[in-house]
């Protein structure tokens, strides 16, 4: 027997899963493919697919990699179109391939990039893709935005877990760009803190609509402290745009 070692690249609408991550009794994407490859493998035993990125509930994705180690005569694209075949509407396989047996989607990635959707007021039909915000001022967001450029410890800006020693993160791209009615940041680091991009989103805000001054938002990134009460966006405008492995 010759397993094989498959990359593939995801899209998901997150609104209706519970994270990545399985979990015995929620809907979860993690959970959603392994039972689609389940059905196409015809096997009792699980095959575990590995992602990239652990996003929450409510956040989306449109370029999650993972991979998963599997036996089979199917080629690539058989495999990818038998996913998708048994995959809901909200989940889809975008590509798919062999690689090697050591390559891990996650201890692997170099460079992870996210963007935060914000809408200047209100809709319908992006309620379930942003966060609706009265108050922006595009100069200021990306003057505070720039000042995350580099590395810096986030420990002020992210869900404290004592079992996470290491809250220094790289940040190589942090900039906001509007987009009609969307004001949308974007960040490119070597790795993330949990709730970071949004706690960072949010905090941005705030200074934004008068909630917060930018002095505070400069102590909490130059004097980082754990379990700081600040202001954290919601996650239905998170999405996971791409993973970088130094290609």
């Amino acid at each position: 027997m010759i397993i094989s070692r498959y990359k593939l690249t995801i899209a998901y609408d997150g609104t209706k899963f519970s994270g990545w991550q399985i979990q015995n009794t929620e809907r979860t994407v993690q959970g959603t493919i392994e039972s689609a490859i389940k059905i196409i493998s015809g096997q009792g035993e699980r095959i575990i697919v590995n992602g990239a990125g652990r996003t929450d509930a409510g956040v989306h994705a449109q370029g999650q990699v993972a991979h998963f180690d599997f036996d089979t005569k199917l080629k690539a694209e058989n495999i990818k179109n038998a996913l998708n075949a048994n995959l809901p509407k909200d989940c889809k396989i975008i590509d798919l391939f062999k690689t090697e047996r050591d390559f891990h989607s996650r201890f692997d990635a170099k460079i992870r990039s996210y963007k935060y959707q914000c809408y200047n007021g209100e809709s319908i039909l992006f309620r379930n893709q942003c966060w609706t915000i009265n108050k922006f001022d595009i100069q200021l967001l990306n003057h505070l935005a720039s000042q995350l450029i580099g590395t810096h410890d986030f420990l002020s800006f992210c869900k404290y877990r004592e079992d996470v020693k290491e809250t220094k993160c790289t940040i190589f791209v942090s900039k906001w760009l509007i987009d009609n009615n969307m004001i949308i940041f974007k960040i490119s680091a070597n790795r993330f803190l949990h709730h970071m991009i949004r706690y960072l989103v949010g905090t941005m805000v705030a200074v934004c609509e008068s909630r917060l001054k930018e002095i505070d938002f400069q102590l909490l990134l130059n004097s980082p402290k754990k379990n700081v009460r600040i202001f954290k966006a919601p996650p239905q405008g998170l999405i996971l745009s791409r993973v970088s492995y130094g290609e």
